[in-house]
């Protein structure tokens, strides 16, 4: 068995345990956390992913985090995430989630905020690039190149949060 995650219904209660690719291949419902990163300044963290990983090879995306683990809460899988992913070590604020029917399966999606004070340490088997952007550079980066889809919809709904 490959990365077990909690198996949930509409209303986000725990059904089972599930291998996530089996999640995925099946549109079975599971947690993904993911955190808005922020400079001391306000800019928002925006990152490439890199060409050779299975989910969104070579696109951008504002969020950073991944799949909840077996009974992992959301808060605890962002702080995970920010760790492996960037070498943060600060926890996150949850801000929202959101029923997200997602490109490649459905899934809740937990987002999170916070304020980095730290040297980032980029994974590089899951950033290939980042940079600090403005809001208005982060929505012009939108429409001019490829981001996460599913990132597009929740950065639609944490501006209107």
């Amino acid at each position: 068995m490959g990365e077990l995650v909690d198996r949930v219904d509409v209303e986000d209660r725990v059904v089972g345990v599930v291998d996530r690719a089996e999640a995925i291949e099946k549109g079975w419902l599971h947690r993904i956390a993911t955190t808005v990163c922020r400079d001391p300044d306000g800019r928002i963290l925006v990152h490439r992913r890199p060409e050779n990983v299975s989910r969104f090879p070579g696109q951008y995306n504002w969020l950073v985090g991944g799949a909840a683990e077996v009974g992992e809460w959301y808060e605890d899988a962002a702080a995970r995430e920010l760790g492996e992913e960037l070498g943060v070590f600060e926890a996150p604020r949850f801000v929202f989630k959101f029923l997200c029917r997602g490109e490649i399966s459905p899934y809740w999606l937990g987002v999170h905020e916070v304020v980095v004070s730290t040297a980032l340490v980029p994974d590089p088997a899951e950033i290939a690039w980042y940079g600090w952007f403005g809001e208005g550079e982060l929505l012009e980066a939108v429409g001019r190149r490829a981001f996460v889809s599913d990132a597009v919809e929740a950065l639609r709904r944490y501006r209107a949060a």
